[in-house]
């Protein structure tokens, strides 16, 4: 992220700007809430006419659609300025059709900001990955997403031998 929009990085706008983007309005997607540290998403993926595949349940890409960037930003809301922060790989398990809105929740625990600050201090790279349980009305896990990021601090911000000594 760059220093200018770290000004304006806050929940409330990024959740606005997200819900009109166009990628996301045209799927259905639409953010239901971000908490103020960022660190808890929840989101909703509505059926429609015009996101439904061929067997009348939800299109796997707008499943898939829903969890992408998700934890990209968040983690760019958490760390600031100072971290790349970029989606590295994906996959997803379609276990059973999603024939209803389709909801997904994200929580970025203290445990794994940790790891990331700990590993990234002196400039290593850190690839966490995250598992989105996507689910239907009634709490049934549809789909199953694995995202794998790829996190690092930017050459000015990292610690140096001598300030570790």
């Amino acid at each position: 992220m760059n220093k200018s929009l770290t000004k304006v990085y806050k929940p409330g706008i990024v959740k606005f700007a997200l819900n009109v983007w166009p990628p996301f309005w045209g799927a259905g997607i639409r953010i239901l809430s971000i908490s103020d540290d960022f660190r808890e998403v929840r989101m909703k993926l509505k059926l429609r006419w015009w996101n439904k595949n061929a067997n009348r349940t939800q299109y796997g890409g707008s499943i898939f659609s829903l969890t992408d960037p998700v934890y990209s930003l968040m983690l760019m809301g958490i760390l600031g300025e100072q971290y790349y922060v970029w989606d590295k790989e994906a996959s997803i398990n379609f276990i059973k059709p999603g024939q209803s809105d389709l909801f997904a929740e994200f929580q970025v625990s203290q445990q794994q900001l940790e790891e990331i600050l700990s590993i990234t201090a002196s400039g290593e790279k850190c690839f966490p990955e995250f598992i989105i349980y996507v689910k239907d009305a009634q709490g049934n896990v549809v789909s199953e997403v694995q995202r794998k990021l790829y996190v690092r601090k930017k050459p000015q911000y990292r610690e140096t031998e001598a300030l570790q000594s």
